[in-house]
């Protein structure tokens, strides 16, 4: 009597990169990137909507864990590479637009959520009662985000450490791949938002500058800010992978919450108000020598935000840029449906072995 010995699941192959798998990472890494540079936006729930979301994480556990393979390398190179270029290229246009057209710009990305629903859907099916449990827990989950990020966050009465630093470095970069999370609330939450951007800041000017004292002026931020970053996708992202391979239901029924909830905290129609003498803004107080600087319109997308009432142009114009976003991700996420080049099935058989 023969015995089959089975390989462990380190052993799976990922699937290769197909053209369909290219372009839904390319999209989905500068969706992502995107996402970054818009207030309250994840840019894991991008991912998610696209279909990549799986492999992603799969990709970046791997990593961490030193597995390299070629598919593996391929898929985050692509990713980062995009959500880079998308930054890099069109953080100019996509801050002026939040200015200028905050309304469109979120209903975009309402529709560009949203449409990566029925994918997850799909990968849900049949339902179970802990894809159910899921489903409402993230749901509650992202509702309870965008509650609080709409009473606002100033964290001012945080002292600035190097554990805080190190504490917000793991939960942005954890918010980099955790759907329906964003990263810069976070910070704000903790009061860190405003030493690490402006450590950041001055890094690159002085680095600009070739000035290499005004660099190493800045490592006592960015050193704690770096070991934390990279703690935290190593944590969650080997967590996600186990979540997803071990209890696949309910995790996708907690990515599926997400998803379905985050217009929660995307309500297009607000207006920036410009902070005033005695506001905490980005966790400084607004005093009268820099509320010029703070009320500056190159700071308004950052202002804190109240509702209008809205016009049946603008109310109209926001229901076709929802159904033009929510186009393009459904069609995107149908690249390569059911061939086994996103997430509904990225692994292939071992010999021997199982998937």
């Amino acid at each position: 009597m023969s015995t089959r010995r089975k390989l462990p699941a380190t052993d799976e192959r990922p699937a290769p990169i197909t053209p369909a798998l290219a372009v839904r990472a390319a999209v989905g890494g500068a969706m992502m990137g995107l996402a970054n540079l818009v207030p309250g936006i994840s840019g894991g729930t991008m991912l998610v909507a696209v279909g990549v979301y799986r492999r992603f994480i799969d990709a970046v556990s791997e990593v961490t864990r030193l597995h390299l393979r070629a598919p593996t390398l391929a898929l985050l190179g692509i990713v980062v590479v995009a959500a880079l270029v998308a930054i890099g290229g069109l953080s100019g246009v996509i801050a002026q637009a939040l200015v200028d057209y905050r309304w469109g710009m979120f209903s975009l990305f309402i529709g560009l959520t949203l449409g990566g629903a029925p994918l997850l859907l799909r990968m849900t099916r049949p339902f179970d009662r802990a894809s159910y449990v899921g489903l409402v827990a993230g749901a509650l989950t992202m509702l309870g985000l965008a509650l609080l990020q709409g009473s606002g966050a100033d964290g001012g009465s945080v002292q600035t450490t190097s554990l805080m630093l190190g504490v917000g470095g793991m939960l942005a970069a954890s918010a980099m791949i955790l759907p329906g999370v964003s990263g810069a609330y976070l910070l704000l939450l903790l009061g860190q938002y405003e030493p690490i951007i402006n450590a950041i800041k001055d890094v690159v000017s002085a680095a600009g500058r070739a000035d290499l004292a005004g660099v190493v002026a800045q490592l006592g931020v960015i050193v704690p800010v770096g070991i934390g970053a990279v703690l935290g996708v190593v944590v969650v992202a080997n967590l996600l992978r186990f979540l997803l391979h071990r209890y696949e239901k309910a995790t996708l029924g907690i990515l599926l919450g997400l998803l379905l909830a985050a217009p929660a905290g995307l309500y297009p129609f607000r207006e920036g108000v410009p902070p005033r003498v005695g506001d905490v803004f980005e966790g400084q107080l607004v005093t009268v020598e820099n509320v010029a600087e703070y009320a500056a319109p190159a700071n308004a997308k950052d202002w804190p935000q109240r509702t209008f009432t809205p016009t049946v142009g603008q109310i109209s114009g926001s229901l076709a840029l929802i159904l033009a976003g929510f186009l393009v991700t459904l069609g995107i996420a149908r690249l390569g449906n059911g061939t086994g080049n996103g997430d509904e099935g990225g692994r292939r058989r071992a010999p021997g072995g199982k998937t």
